[in-house]
Order: C-alpha cells, then sequence, then structure tokens
C-alpha cells in the first residue's frame, strides 16, 4: 500500500482492502473516507466491506463517492467529515487522485 501525506491530519492511498485496514490502524490513522464509488470496477472492494473492517480495528469511516470532479455539495459533504471525523485520516479512491482533490477543495 502506497501512503501519500498531503497535511500533518491527512494522507491518501490507491483503493485498500479489508486486510489492510490492520495496517492503516496500525499506522495511527483513526479514519478512513472511501471518496470511491461501489462498483466502479467489479473488483474493487466495496465500502461496506472497508467500513465494517475498520470499526473492528476501532476507527471511523465516511463515505463520499465521487466520479468526476467534485460538485459544490460533494466538497462540503467532504469538508464535514474532515472536520468531524477523528484524526489522522486516510483517505482512498481508485488511485488517491479524487481523494486529493477533495481535500484540497475542501479546505480552500
Amino acid at each position: 500500500m502506497h501512503i501519500t501525506q498531503i497535511s500533518k491530519d491527512f494522507s491518501v492511498s490507491p483503493q485498500i482492502t479489508a486486510a489492510d485496514v490492520t495496517e492503516i490502524a496500525n499506522a495511527g490513522f483513526k479514519s478512513i473516507i472511501c471518496n470511491r464509488p461501489d462498483f466502479e470496477e467489479p473488483t474493487q472492494p466495496v465500502f461496506n466491506d472497508i467500513a465494517n473492517a475498520a470499526h473492528d480495528a476501532g476507527l471511523k469511516t465516511a463515505h463520499v463517492p465521487i466520479t468526476a470532479m467534485p460538485t459544490p455539495a460533494q466538497i462540503k459533504e467532504m469538508a464535514n467529515a474532515i472536520a468531524e471525523l477523528p484524526k489522522p485520516i486516510f483517505a482512498y479512491c481508485r488511485s488517491g487522485n479524487r481523494s486529493s482533490i477533495l481535500f484540497h477543495a475542501a479546505n480552500a
């Protein structure tokens, strides 16, 4: 798993699996945000599987899926998630790019 730190309390990664959640928790993250819609690709893990593993590991989660450039409503939802979730936050999508874009838009 390749993790890119965006800020002191926010990092991004490409798609993860439920098996990666323990490693994420052991790295000190307190929350996971998924910015990828379920079934974007047929073989990707669905958010519910990640959320269940996160819950078992004591992590909080949020699902703010986007498919292209984020809408104002999605930016607000991401800003709320960032403000409310325990930090540090780990976010993922297919490549990490959408998570980075949403983070910067939410903090603009």
